[in-house]
C-alpha cells in the first residue's frame, strides 16, 4: 500500500456492466487484510445502460465520497467513461480504460491504458465478463509499475481468494470469472 496508507478508486461504467461487483469485490479483499473502506455509488438511469460510478476509499476517511482532482486511479468500463469521470483523477492519477487505444494524435497520457476488453469477452464467448477483465488490467497495469501505481491495496491472489468465495458452490461461474480476470491480467503483456 503507499505511504500515506489511503487509496480512492473511481469505477465508471453502465448499468448491468458490474461496476458494483467489482467494487464489492476490491472492498472485499480491503477488509479481509483489516484495511477500512468506504463504498458509494451513484446510479443513472434505474435501468440497465445508464450511468453508473462507484467510489472506493480505502484508509482512514469521513466521507465514502470522492472529491473531482482527487482520486488515485479510475477504472472505466466504457472509453465515454474517462470523459465523464476522468476530472476524479488527481494530478499523475491513472487510468485503465476498455477501448481501443487512441491515434497517437489524440491526447493519451502514459498513465492511461486501454485494452478492448470488449473484444476480449466476445472471444472468450462471455460478454458479461468486461468487468472482471478490465480488473485483472489493472492488477497487470500496477505490477508493470506503467500506470502511475507500483501497487495496489491488495493483490490480484487476494481479488481471487474473494470471488472464489463470492461464487462458492456456482462452479460454472466461479470459473468462468477466475478465468476472465487472468484473462485481463495477461493481456497487459500484449498491450
Amino acid at each position: 500500500m503507499k505511504a500515506a496508507s489511503t487509496y480512492q478508486i473511481v469505477i465508471s461504467g453502465v448499468g448491468g456492466q458490474g461496476v458494483l461487483f467489482i467494487t464489492r469485490l476490491l472492498a472485499e479483499a480491503a477488509i479481509q487484510k483489516g484495511l477500512p473502506v468506504f463504498t458509494s455509488e451513484t446510479h443513472g438511469m434505474a435501468q440497465r445502460g445508464g450511468t453508473v460510478i462507484s467510489h472506493l476509499k480505502i484508509g482512514d476517511f469521513a466521507s465514502p465520497l470522492i472529491s473531482p482532482g482527487r482520486a488515485d486511479g479510475l477504472i472505466a468500463l466504457k472509453a465515454e467513461s474517462l470523459d465523464q469521470h476522468g476530472g476524479y483523477l488527481k494530478s499523475g492519477g491513472w487510468a485503465v480504460i476498455n477501448g481501443p487505444a487512441p491515434l497517437k494524435t489524440q491526447e493519451q497520457t502514459s498513465k492511461q491504458h486501454f485494452l478492448d476488453a470488449d473484444q476480449l469477452a466476445r472471444e472468450l464467448d462471455d460478454p458479461r465478463s468486461v468487468n472482471l477483465i478490465m480488473l485483472g488490467f489493472t492488477f497487470a497495469c500496477a505490477r508493470r509499475g506503467t500506470s502511475g501505481h507500483n501497487s495496489l491495496y491488495c493483490s490480484p491472489y487476494d481479488v481471487e481468494a474473494v470471488l472464489e468465495n463470492r461464487l462458492k458452490g456456482k462452479n460454472h461461474r466461479q470459473q468462468s470469472s477466475l478465468r476472465a480476470f487472468k484473462a485481463g491480467i495477461d493481456s497487459a503483456a500484449a498491450a
